[in-house]
Order: C-alpha cells, then structure tokens, then sequence
C-alpha cells in the first residue's frame, strides 16, 4: 500500500476508533485525540485530573480499541522498583529466573504516579526511553508498541513527590482533563446507574499500529516548519536571544531539544488524523499546549500574578 493510501485508511480507522471509545466515554474528546495523537507517534502521556473523571476507563477502553494488552500499577508511598520491573527468583532447579513485573505489557497506567518516592518514578525512565529494562546485567526488550499513560491529581499535595523535570521530559504531552459539560454529566450518570453494557470491538493488531508510527515517522516536514517548531521551544528558554522579556519576567526555565522533536511528530500524527500528506504550521500550534506545559517551570513571579503555563505558551504561539 503507498503512503498516500495509508493516510486514507489511518484517517478512516482514526474516525472509526473514536466512534469504538465514544460507546464508553462521553464527552472528553479532546484528551482522546491527543492521547491517540501519542499512540501512533510513539509517545507517553502523562493526564492531570482531579478523581473521578473516568481516567482509568479511558485508558482501559483505548488499550481494548486498539487491541493491545493493559496493565495498570498503583503507585503508592511504598511501592518498590522491582514491584514495577519484576525481579529474579530461585526456581525448583536452584537457578535463577527472572519474573516479569506489571512494566511488561503494551499500555501501562501509572496511576497516581506522585504518590511514590522518585526512587521508584524513577524506575519507568529506561522503560519509557529505551523501551526495554535492564535487570541484574541483563537487558529485557518491551514488546511493541509500547505507551506508558500517568495520571496524576492536581489538587492532592499531601504526601505526593513532584515527578524530577528528566521524568517529565519522558511524557511527549500533558493533558489535562476538565470536568463534563452538564449536558455530558448526564449521560454519564444514566450509562453508569443502569445494567447495560457495551462491547468494545479491537480495531487494530500490534502490527497495524507500529506500521501507522512508522508512516507517521515518513511524513514529510517543510524546513519552515521545522524552524517554527524550533524557534518556539528557543523562544521558552529565558536565557535565549528568542526570549522575550514576558518570559524572563516570568520563567526560570525553558524546554529542552526534546519538545522540538516532540513538537514536529505530534504534528505530523495530527496533520494525518485530518487527511494531510504534510503538516503545516497550525499543526505545531495545535499540539504546542500539550507539549510544551510540562517542560517549561515558572517563577515566584508568575505564581504570585496568577500566570498559568497555558498563558505563557498562548503568548508565545
């Protein structure tokens, strides 16, 4: 099939897997597209939301919709890193075997990822980088593809851990998820309290979707674009000649190289989804939120005058 074909058939999939999520999920479509967008780039996202906003099912309704196997981890206070990677035991021959832990599945859902010590945070970096582990000297690869989703609740400080900048780095976007409109609150509420149940048909094999990664990675990108998406991220950094004196009243600290490439594959995925052959420069700005929020830290000052990273970002943009 040529490139241009796939596109077609990824643009008629893309339709048809949001209509699969749609039987579950009311509502909430932004998240869904960009947790879609960093499926086929091959990305992790991490979802900030306060309780009860169907995070878990979502994950859960997605992995079944594309037909990946799901696992999902607790992180608690005193969750160790082994509890996540597996360990080695001794079997009945007296020979040591490694014991596979949740982190070996396609989705994985780290749910209330601040809620651990960074120590044990710190155990899904090789994972979501290198997509393997290494454990005891021995390297252990992840099967394809692979997709690690966090939720984390803004509101709850006591006894959580800040994830480290380098872990945020890892996650290619943060949503945030808001609560349902009331028109959307209702039909949550007569879908959950009555007996009926949708099935959820898989649309997709493993195969399928790393094919779509590796499509999405063949897209061509104008050099302009490029430069835009690069120009933006400069722009972020206070200590940049791009910076504006906004951002070095208001920043401490910018996005590294990562949200540029981060930038430019989200925006190849999201010029596909719309039928593109090629993204253009509404395609950065459509995903930049998302990219961007997580990565760059304010200041005091910016705390104290209610600036929020989506300002700073629009700004920008």
């Amino acid at each position: 099939m040529s490139d241009v074909a796939a596109i077609h058939n990824l643009v008629q999939k893309h339709a048809q897997l949001k209509s699969e999520i749609a039987k579950i999920i009311v509502g909430q479509e932004k998240v869904i597209d960009q947790l879609l967008l960093c499926v086929f780039s091959g990305g992790h996202a991490l979802l900030v939301g306060v309780p009860g906003l169907a995070k878990t099912l979502m994950v859960n309704t997605l992995s079944e919709a594309l037909g990946l196997n799901f696992k999902r981890i607790q992180f608690t206070p005193d969750l160790m890193p082994s509890d996540i990677l597996g360990s080695e035991i001794l079997d009945e021959n007296r020979q040591f075997k490694f014991v596979k832990g949740p982190v070996f599945s396609n989705i994985i859902l780290a749910d209330e990822i601040n809620r651990t010590p960074p120590k044990t945070q710190a155990a899904l970096l090789e994972a979501m980088q290198e997509r393997s582990v290494t454990i005891a000297g021995v390297n252990h690869k992840m099967d394809l593809p692979y997709f690690v989703l966090a939720t984390q609740n803004p509101i709850e400080q006591e006894g959580t851990y800040p994830l480290p900048e380098a872990q945020l780095d890892r996650f290619m976007f943060a949503v945030k998820l808001e609560y349902p409109t009331f028109e959307e609150e209702v039909q949550v509420v007569k879908r959950t309290t009555s007996d009926v149940s949708q099935k959820i048909n898989p649309l997709f094999t493993a195969q399928e979707i790393i094919e779509f990664q590796h499509l999405i990675r063949r897209i061509p990108v104008a050099d302009n674009v490029v430069e835009y998406a690069v120009t933006l991220v400069g722009k972020t950094r206070p200590d940049s000649n791009l910076a504006t004196d906004f951002v070095k009243n208001y920043l401490d600290w910018g996005a590294g190289p990562r949200a540029s490439q981060n930038l430019i594959l989200a925006a190849k995925a999201h010029a596909a989804f719309n039928g593109k052959f090629s993204p253009d420069i509404e395609d950065v700005i459509a995903v930049a939120t998302s990219v961007l929020r997580h990565r760059i830290i304010k200041n005091y000052k910016a705390d104290a005058e209610g600036i929020t990273e989506e300002m700073i970002i629009a700004k920008l943009v």
